[in-house]
């Protein structure tokens, strides 16, 4: 289990929203309060989020964004292309991280082992944090009128409050 953050991504009604939490730990010190576990890729089209080992997860991004040019946008097939050279690459293998992926229509988890979840319902949560974000946030979108932002941001505020390795410091970026 990758501990230190907490990512969750909403895909609803043709809108996605990703967020993050900004605190990096190291083992039980938190060195950091304010960090960007999120970006935009692919000319603001596409939105990442990662949990596990910055370093490992900036190069997976990069990898990510060369699949996405290589296949003119398409998600699905970058996706896929991603998780199998993450997979069979000796020295990408041995990264720790997992990436969430989202457009407007798509939600996707992918980690090293060659996993790829698209969950039914449209979210996606990493991290220590996670479980307690993905349950907010499907009572939010079951419950409420919130936006798929809105939605985000409420569900890792409610995270923080429970999980010692997520904080207030909340980024969220939607497409």
């Amino acid at each position: 289990m990758i501990r230190a953050t907490t990512i969750l991504g909403v895909v609803q009604k043709g809108e996605a929203a990703i967020g993050g939490d900004g605190q990096v730990t190291l083992n039980d010190t938190i060195m950091k309060s304010k960090a960007c576990k999120i970006r935009k890729l692919y000319k603001g089209k596409i939105l990442v989020g990662f949990a596990g080992g910055v370093a490992d997860a900036l190069t997976l991004f990069a990898k990510f964004e060369a699949k996405l040019e290589e296949y003119s946008g398409n998600l699905e097939r970058a996706v896929v292309e991603l998780a199998k050279e993450w997979r069979t690459d000796k020295m990408l293998r041995r990264l720790e991280a997992v990436i969430g992926i989202l457009d407007n229509e798509h939600a996707y988890i992918v980690s090293g082992n060659g996993d790829i979840i698209e969950p039914d319902d449209g979210i996606i949560a990493l991290g220590s944090g996670g479980s307690y974000a993905l349950a907010c946030a499907r009572a939010l979108v079951k419950h409420s009128k919130l936006s798929a932002k809105e939605i985000v941001k409420e569900s890792i505020q409610t995270a923080a409050s429970i999980c010692i390795y997520t904080n207030d410091q909340i980024t969220v970026k939607s497409l």
